[in-house]
C-alpha cells in the first residue's frame, strides 16, 4: 500500500508554486483520494463520470470484473448499460456545452520549420464532421474495422475522431512500419478500408508512404483479402479543405526536392523524386471527398462496452497481439490521467513528443487531452532536425508549459551537452514528464537540472498499451521524486510484487509486478484471441494481471521497473518481439537459425543484437549482414532494424535443445560470467562465440 508519508530525505521536489493551483496539492489530498478508489471504486469514478455527457445513464455497479482464470473467464465492465458516443465528449461538449469552440486544439508544427497550422476545436469537430460523412458515404458502418497508415498531421486526429463519431473501430498502424506489418495488421482485424498519404519526411528522409501502402494492399489481395478502398490525403502538396478558417499549409512543408508536386500535373520545374502510385479502381482523393461531405453528422450513441479501436503491440510469440480497448472506461481514464498526472490547468500548452501510431499518442495526444479541452502541439519533425535546438525552440514558440518525451530522446540530446538548451528561455515550462522506459538516472538530473532548471517536477510514468493510461506515476504537486523510480500507483490501480511461487512480497523486495484488480481504462481482451489474452496476462498468476514486468519496491514504498522478464526488448521506448525478429531473420534463405537477445545502448536502451547460424558452405560478409539487416526493416520496419548480427556456427543450447538466451546476453554484453551453465549441451560453442565477437570488433 501507498506509505502514510513520503521520505524527506534524498527526495526532489518541483516548484512549490505549483502547489496554489495544483488539483491534487499535497501528498496527504493524494493518500486520502488513493484510499478512497480503491475502498470506493464505484464513488469514486462515478465522481469522474459527472464531467461527462451520457446519453443513457448505467445501472448497477460501475465497473465489474473477473481476474481469475481458475473462476471462468477474464472480463472487465464499467458502466454496462451506460451510452455515450467519445466524439461528442471530446468535440461537441467542448464546443457546444463548455464554450471553447476558439480554443486552439492543435498548433501542428511540421518537420520543417515554419510549416505550422493552428486548429481550433470548432474547427476540428467541422473537420471531423465532414470525415465522418466521407466514411458513411464509403459504406462504413458501427463496428466495422478502419486501418489507419499516416503520419503526424492533423487529418490523423481527424481520421480517428471520424471513425469513433460513428461507431467504427480505428487500427492505426505507425508509419514507421513496414508494408508487410500494415498487412499483417489489417488481415488481422478485417479493416474494410485503408487510410493513407501519398508521403512524408523525418528530418531530410523522404517516406514514400503511399508505395509502402500499396505494397500492403497488394499482399492482402494475394491472401484473399481485398481492401476496397483506399482514401489517400497529398500531404506533400498545397491541396486542402476549404472554409476551415485556417491558413493552407505554407510552401515549406513541401521540402525543396518536391517543388514540383504541387497539385499543378506536373509542369512545375525541379526534380520529381517520386511517382505517387494511384488505382482509380480502389484509391480515392481525401480532399476531393471532404469538400462534397455535408458539414454535419449526428453522432452514433455506442454502449459503453463498445469497442474504441484495436492497437498492435508485439507479442513473445512473435505475432503481434490486437489489444482492444472500449469506450467509457477508456475516455474515462484517459481523461483523469491527463488532468491530474500533468496537473492541467486551462492556460496550458501541452507537448507530447510520442507519434500517435503508439499508444502515448493515443491517449495522450488525442484522448486524454481534448477531453480536457486541452492545447497542444502536434509535431511532425524529430527532436534533431534541422538542429538540436529544435525542440526547444518549439517550447519556446508556443510557451509549452507541460513537455511529455521518452528516455531515448533525452539521452540523444544529452550528447551535445547543454548550450543548444539553455540558448532558449524555456521559462514557460512547469511539469516534465518522461515515457516508455525507465530512465536512468544520469539522463533524470540531465532533465531536471538542464532543461527544468531545477524547478520542474518530472513526471516518471509506467504504463503499457495494454493498460490504456498511467498506472505507476508521481502527481506533479504531491510525490517527492527519486530519479529513476516511478513512484507509487495511480488512482483505482493496486500493485503487488509477486515470487516465483505467486506469494506477494511485503515491504522491500524485488519480483513481478502485477495488478491486483482492474481500472477503467485497462484493455478488455486481445482481438479475435480472448484465450491468448487470458494466457498472456492472467494464467501465470491466476487473480492478477501480470504486466510481464520485473519491479523492484524500496524501503520508502517506491516502485522501481526493472525491465522485461519475458522475451521483449524495450528499444527506444518501443516493444518489439525477439521472436518477430527471429523470424524475419530465418525467412532469409541462407539463414537456419537465428537469436535474438538485448544489449544496453547509451541512447536506445537497448540495442537488437543478433545470432545467425547459416546453412552450410555459406560465409558470413558484410554484404550479407547488410541484406539481413534490409530484410528485417523490411518485414517489420525501421526500429527493428538489428545493430549487430554475429555469425553463429552454432547456438548454446540446453540438453533439451533449448537456447539459452541468458548466455547469449552474456555473450553480447562481453561479460565472461555466464553463471550456473551445466545445462549447457555443448561448451565449445560459446567459446566460439566469443572468438568470433573479438574477431568481428562488436
Amino acid at each position: 500500500m501507498v506509505p502514510d508519508k513520503p521520505p524527506t530525505e534524498n527526495v526532489f521536489h518541483g516548484s512549490e508554486d505549483l502547489k496554489e493551483t495544483a488539483h491534487i496539492s499535497s501528498f496527504q489530498k493524494y493518500k486520502e483520494l488513493y484510499v478512497k478508489s480503491i475502498e470506493s471504486p464505484d464513488e469514486f469514478w462515478a465522481d469522474v463520470a459527472k464531467d461527462f455527457f451520457w446519453k443513457t445513464r448505467h445501472s448497477g455497479r460501475f465497473l465489474d470484473y473477473n481476474f481469475d482464470v481458475t473462476k471462468g473467464d477474464v472480463f472487465v465492465k464499467v458502466m454496462e448499460g451506460a451510452s455515450t458516443n467519445i466524439c461528442y465528449n471530446l468535440l461537441d461538449r467542448n464546443v457546444h456545452e463548455r464554450r471553447l469552440g476558439d480554443r486552439v486544439a492543435f498548433y501542428w508544427e511540421g518537420n520543417e520549420p515554419g510549416d505550422e497550422l493552428k486548429v481550433t476545436y470548432r474547427q476540428l469537430l467541422l473537420r471531423v464532421c465532414r470525415f465522418a460523412n466521407v466514411l458513411k458515404a464509403q459504406g462504413v458502418k458501427k463496428g466495422d474495422r478502419v486501418s489507419i497508415y499516416m503520419p503526424m498531421v492533423v487529418e490523423l486526429v481527424v481520421a480517428m475522431l471520424a471513425c469513433v463519431r460513428i461507431g467504427a473501430v480505428h487500427s492505426i498502424v505507425f508509419a514507421g512500419f513496414s508494408a508487410e506489418s500494415l498487412c499483417e495488421r489489417i488481415l488481422d482485424s478485417q479493416c474494410s478500408l485503408l487510410i493513407t498519404a501519398d508521403g512524408f519526411y523525418r528530418g531530410d528522409k523522404l517516406i514514400n508512404l503511399k508505395l509502402l501502402a500499396d505494397e500492403a494492399l497488394q499482399k492482402c489481395r494475394d491472401k484473399g483479402f481485398p481492401v476496397k478502398k483506399c482514401i489517400v490525403l497529398k500531404h506533400l502538396s498545397k491541396e486542402t479543405e476549404d472554409n476551415l478558417g485556417s491558413q493552407s499549409p505554407p510552401t515549406k512543408r513541401l521540402c525543396p526536392d518536391l517543388q514540383g508536386l504541387r497539385g499543378d500535373g506536373g509542369n512545375s520545374p525541379g526534380p520529381r523524386p517520386f511517382q505517387v502510385p494511384w488505382n482509380p479502381d480502389v484509391d480515392l482523393c481525401w480532399h476531393a471527398l471532404v469538400r462534397a461531405a455535408p458539414d454535419e453528422c449526428e453522432p452514433e450513441w455506442c454502449d459503453s462496452e463498445d469497442p474504441l479501436f484495436i492497437l498492435y503491440t508485439s507479442g513473445s510469440t512473435g505475432k503481434p497481439k490486437g489489444v482492444l480497448h472500449t469506450l467509457s472506461g477508456y475516455m474515462l481514464y484517459t481523461a483523469a490521467t491527463f488532468k491530474l498526472v500533468f496537473d492541467h490547468q486551462p492556460d496550458d500548452v501541452y507537448w507530447c513528443t510520442a507519434d500517435i501510431g503508439w499508444i502515448t499518442g493515443h491517449s495522450y495526444i488525442t484522448y486524454g487531452p481534448l477531453a480536457n479541452g486541452a492545447t497542444s502541439v502536434l509535431f511532425e519533425g524529430l527532436p534533431t532536425y534541422p538542429d538540436v535546438g529544435r525542440m526547444w525552440e518549439v517550447v519556446d514558440k508556443y510557451r509549452v508549459s507541460k513537455f511529455y518525451t521518452a528516455p531515448t530522446a533525452i539521452r540523444l540530446l544529452m550528447k551535445y551537452g547543454s548550450e543548444p538548451v539553455r540558448r532558449f528561455k524555456r521559462d514557460s515550462l512547469k511539469v516534465l514528464g518522461t515515457v516508455g522506459e525507465p530512465i536512468n538516472p544520469e539522463a533524470w538530473h540531465w532533465y531536471y537540472s538542464v532543461v527544468g532548471d531545477k524547478r520542474c517536477p518530472i513526471v516518471d510514468t509506467f504504463w503499457q498499451t495494454e493498460t490504456g493510461g498511467h498506472v505507476l506515476t508521481p502527481l506533479p504537486a504531491a510525490t517527492p521524486m527519486k530519479p529513476g523510480s516511478a513512484t507509487f500507483p495511480f488512482f483505482g490501480v493496486v500493485p503487488a510484487i509477486l515470487n516465483e511461487s505467486g506469494e506477494e512480497l511485503e515491504g522491500p523486495g524485488e519480483g513481478y509486478l502485477v495488478f491486483k484488480q482492474p481500472w477503467p481504462g485497462v484493455m478488455r481482451t486481445v482481438y479475435g484471441n480472448h484465450q491468448r489474452f487470458q494466457t498472456t496476462y492472467f494464467k501465470k498468476f491466476p487473480g492478477y494481471y501480470v504486466t510481464g514486468d520485473g519491479c523492484r519496491r524500496d524501503e520508502d514504498g517506491y516502485y522501481w521497473i526493472t525491465g522485461r522478464i519475458d522475451d521483449m526488448l524495450n528499444v527506444s521506448g518501443h516493444l518489439l518481439s525477439t521472436a518477430e525478429v527471429e523470424s524475419a531473420l530465418v525467412e532469409h534463405p541462407v539463414v537456419a537459425e537465428a537469436a535474438v537477445v538485448g544489449r544496453p545502448h547509451a541512447v536506445k536502451g537497448e540495442s537488437l543484437y543478433c545470432f545467425v547460424t547459416l546453412t552450410d558452405g555459406v560465409e558470413f560478409s558484410a554484404a550479407l549482414e547488410a541484406e539481413l539487416k534490409k530484410q528485417v526493416r523490411e518485414k517489420i520496419g525501421a526500429i527493428a532494424t538489428p545493430d549487430y548480427i554475429q555469425n553463429a556456427p552454432g547456438l548454446p543450447k540446453t540438453r533439451s535443445g533449448k537456447i539459452m538466451r541468458r548466455v547469449l546476453r552474456k555473450i553480447a554484453c562481453d561479460e565472461r560470467d555466464l553463471g550456473d551453465v551445466s545445462t549447457l549441451a555443448d561448451s565449445s560453442v560459446v567459446d566460439q562465440l566469443f572468438l568470433n565477437k573479438r574477431c568481428a570488433a562488436v
